[in-house]
């Protein structure tokens, strides 16, 4: 019975675990829905139940009923219908046989239950492996159906890919070609612009004029910057024929415009009964400016149409072209008014007049042409040299009238007068008003400003040659200290009336000259020129009054020429002292004094001409020497000032202490003497006295000397004094140069007294009663 079980348990185990397997992977790859999972639920439980065979089904069932449910009779298993049971038992034998076939009996029925039972089973499970079976092959076929689907899709986007690449190439090519239509379009154009350019209907007031100019412009400039195509040399060379011939029809339109204009303007100058020359101011006014500014309008599409494109050379070209054109009609409408107006301006006035009268003129025609050219070129009028042609002619009728005036004037006050009126007047005002008007006047203005500068240097090199320099003195000019008394005395009349003397005319000619020439250039000058004439005339009027001095020496007295130099190199060197400039000038000149010895050398043969490696070659040997030399006017004056105020010191020193000084020059001469031991005995014997038995060292003769040097301070000192004063008006300078005499007279007294009272007695000093050195201060302090 074990072995009839196993197969069906083996199958049942095999059946199991495949269909587990199956299962398993059919719910990894195809999950089921609610519905299918709830149908195989119920599948299980209704295999999970143990079915009763068929045949034991009703027998259960009914006595189940009829016992309560319960199977422990013999009835219950079906064994009532038995033979075995309603044997009869004889014996044991028949016993145990009866027992034996109602076990087996009971076995048998008991296994077919079971039979059936697996049975059952095994069919269940067969049916079970059709189903797997069935199962698999639908995998398979859904397998199947997977790949093919996955190739399908693949075919699918290989399509999609190959039409999107399809989509942007027809793009791409769509684009290329409108890229190429637009490119040949520029040389399309040509055929077209020709047509229109060479149409007898086409000028430069047609509407289409421009707009085809523009387009013409375009295709230039789009071939120029690809000459890589093919033909491109070609086009743009006929393109530019047709941009020639445009220009030219702009030039001729232009000009046959702004003549238009000129002559209109004529016919209304005639008409109102003048000529262009002697057209009054209000003509002028409102024909030449008002209604030639009615010819912009006609021009001024096209002119800002070539102004709006200067960025290109062809329409800087014409442009300029247009400029000149212009200011060619211009100026034959006003030249012919300015030449008429700076002429009579040239009659009328004089030069200072002249020049300003004829700038201002000038300013305002310049003024006027700069607006009524901003109506015809408002872009281009800032630029300077636009209105050149026509301004530089104008400004040049006013040049040419004032230079011959320039160079034949001698007068330096009226040079001065003209400088001020070009840079304050005419050049200074020039920024108050419109600069970029003016600017085309002002190289003009410059120009005349520079003749007069240079006229103006010629004349003061001049003025310093003849007036300073070469001055001539006459005896009213050297006549110190007489003029300076006659000055005092004119001052002192004048305060009293309106308190302002003329200081001036105690000055030296040639002193006066000096500062005023100087005062007058200072602001009149560029430094760099004003300083060399500075120098220049410093340096020669200091000559000047120094010969004057010699001069007044030999006519009155030496302290006179002194006082007289002092006087004048201290107002010299004070007036020149506001100047701020160096009075130093550095000269230089080439010096060929060294070519002689090289030529003696070259002749004895001890050097070659042309040793082009040493010094005495011939490039070397021709070539000058560059010596530089600074003269610096200020310390020269102040060199001289110096040595004279010393020659005056000395002087007047000698004048008072003389015998002072040279009592002690003996005294100290004796002294030497003795200390060098001479050997001579008559002269050791007078050497060998005491200084007050020497026969110049006598107590009368110190005496003596003392009340000379005494009579010299009272009497003589105060004439100095008087004079310095009459020099010398300012106190301060006065002491100053007193300052050094007070001290060489004090110490003069100062030896004199210690070899007094070191030599002789004091009865000997009452003899020669000399002064005390506090009294002898405070004398010479009361003398100031």
């Amino acid at each position: 019975m074990a072995t009839k079980a196993s197969p069906p348990n083996l199958h049942k185990s095999v059946a199991i675990s495949k269909g587990y397997n199956f299962a398993s992977t059919w719910e990894q790859n195809a999950p089921l829905s609610e519905q299918q999972q709830a149908a195989i639920a119920s599948l299980s439980h209704a295999v999970a139940e143990r079915p009763y065979p068929v045949n034991l089904a009703q027998d259960h069932h009914m006595s189940g009923q009829e016992n309560g449910g319960l199977t422990d009779t013999a009835e219950d298993t079906g064994f009532g219908e038995s033979k075995a049971i309603e044997a009869v038992l004889v014996n044991t034998n028949q016993f145990y046989k009866w027992f034996t076939d109602l076990e087996s009996a009971m076995k048998s029925e008991t296994e077919e239950k079971y039979q059936h039972y697996v049975s059952t089973l095994t069919d269940r499970i067969q049916t079970c492996d059709d189903i797997l079976r069935q199962v698999d092959e639908t995998l398979d076929l859904f397998n199947e159906l997977q790949l093919q689907h996955q190739a399908v899709a693949t075919k699918t986007k290989t399509l999609h890919d190959a039409c999107d690449r399809l989509v942007v190439e027809k793009q791409r090519l769509i684009e290329f070609a409108e890229a190429l239509r637009s490119k040949l379009h520029y040389f399309d154009e040509l055929e077209n612009i020709s047509s229109n350019f060479y149409s007898p209907n086409m000028n430069v007031g047609n509407g289409n004029f421009l707009p085809l100019l523009k387009r013409l412009d375009e295709c230039i400039s789009y071939v120029e910057s690809n000459p890589q195509y093919a033909e491109s040399s070609v086009y743009l060379l006929k393109f530019r024929q047709l941009q020639s011939r445009a220009l030219g029809m702009i030039r001729s339109h232009v000009l046959s415009v702004l003549k238009g204009a000129s002559s209109q303007v004529q016919a209304a100058i005639r008409s109102a009964g003048a000529t262009t020359a002697s057209v009054s101011e209000g003509v002028e006014a409102s024909v030449i400016y008002v209604r030639f500014k009615a010819a912009s309008n006609e021009l001024k599409p096209v002119l800002e149409e070539i102004e709006s494109r200067s960025t290109r050379k062809e329409y800087v070209q014409i442009l300029q072209e247009c400029h000149k054109l212009y200011c060619e009609q211009r100026l034959f409408l006003v030249k012919g008014i300015v030449h008429q107006r700076i002429s009579e301006f040239a009659k009328k006035e004089a030069l200072p007049s002249l020049t300003r009268s004829g700038c201002a003129y000038l300013m305002q025609v310049c003024q006027l042409e700069h607006q009524l050219f901003n109506h015809f070129f408002p872009s281009s009028s800032e630029e300077i040299s636009s209105l050149a042609p026509l301004v530089d002619p104008l400004s040049t009728y006013l040049y040419d009238t004032l230079r011959p005036k320039l160079i034949h004037e001698t007068n330096i006050d009226l040079l001065c007068e003209l400088v001020d009126i070009l840079k304050v007047e005419v050049l200074g005002e020039q920024p108050s008003r419109r600069s970029e008007s003016l600017a085309g006047l002002r190289p003009t203005l410059q120009r005349i400003l520079a003749d007069v500068h240079e006229r103006l240097t010629f004349r003061a090199r001049t003025h310093i040659r003849d007036e300073i320099a070469n001055y001539i003195p006459s005896d009213e000019d050297l006549d110190y200290p007489t003029k300076l008394e006659r000055s005092v005395e004119v001052k002192s009349e004048t305060t009293s009336d309106d308190g302002n003397p003329d200081v001036f005319k105690a000055w030296y000619p040639p002193l006066e000259r000096t500062i005023s020439c100087l005062s007058k250039l200072y602001r009149c000058l560029e430094p760099s020129v004003f300083t060399g004439l500075a120098q220049e005339a410093v340096e020669v009027c200091s000559v000047s009054i120094q010969k004057a001095s010699k001069l007044i020496a030999k006519r009155t007295t030496a302290m006179d020429a002194q006082l007289f130099l002092i006087k004048h190199l201290l107002i010299l060197r004070e007036q020149i002292a506001p100047f701020d400039i160096e009075f130093s000038v550095t000269y230089k000149e080439l010096d060929f004094s060294h070519l002689l010895e090289h030529l003696r050398r070259i002749l004895r043969g001890q050097a070659s001409l042309f040793d082009w490696s040493r010094s005495t070659s011939l490039a070397r040997t021709l070539s000058p020497r560059v010596l530089e030399s600074q003269v610096d006017a200020k310390k020269e004056l102040e060199k001289s000032l110096k040595a004279t105020c010393e020659e005056f010191i000395m002087s007047v020193t000698k004048l008072v202490v003389d015998p002072m000084l040279s009592f002690v020059a003996k005294v100290t001469a004796v002294k030497v003497a003795l200390s060098s031991g001479s050997q001579n005995q008559k002269v050791d014997s007078i050497m060998t006295k005491p200084l007050k038995d020497q026969a110049f060292a006598t107590p009368d003769k110190v005496a003596e000397l003392v009340q000379k040097v005494n009579t010299a301070i009272q009497q003589e000192l105060p004439k100095v004094m008087a004079k310095m004063k009459l020099y010398l008006q300012n106190p301060s300078t006065r002491s100053i140069l007193f300052k050094p005499i007070k001290t060489n007279i004090v110490e003069a007294h100062i030896q004199v007294q210690k070899l007094i009272k070191a030599e002789y007695s004091p009865e000997e000093q009452t003899i020669i009663n000399m002064v005390s050195i506090q009294d002898l201060q405070t004398e010479l302090d009361n003398l100031l």
